[in-house]
């Protein structure tokens, strides 16, 4: 499966993005997947999980409230929608097929596409 994310762009603070990421391959509908997010000079941090029956969303605590994630199986297309952004949500986001899905802990990426760059103006 390859992913390409897509979506991204500049925003002021407060407002809103939509990133999807589309998957080519049959199998997408039988992965949990997630989305990361990589700033400069700092580490990879994980935003959010679904399972592939997209249930179960699971956020960092961070994101909770303010973004959301959702996959249509049918479209191969994982989607990110992002709300109240902020600066320091600024960073090259990711999708990623998922090692295992799990919410009581960071779920370990499998295998991550191709970024889209978010960036947060104050």
């Amino acid at each position: 499966v390859q992913l390409q994310a897509s979506g991204g762009g500049l925003v002021q603070a407060g407002g809103s993005l939509r990133l999807s990421c589309a998957a080519s391959g049959r199998t997408f509908s039988s992965y949990p997947m997630g989305w990361y997010r990589q700033a400069p000079g700092k580490e990879r941090e994980f935003v959010a999980a679904i399972r592939w029956n997209g249930g179960n969303p699971y956020y960092a605590d961070s994101m909770k409230g303010r973004f959301t994630i959702s996959r249509d199986n049918a479209k191969n297309t994982l989607y990110l929608q992002m709300n109240s952004l902020k600066p320091e949500d600024t960073a090259v986001y990711y999708c990623a097929i998922l090692k295992y899905y799990t919410n009581i802990d960071v779920p370990p990426p499998h295998y991550l596409g191709l970024g889209t760059q978010v960036t947060v103006s104050s």
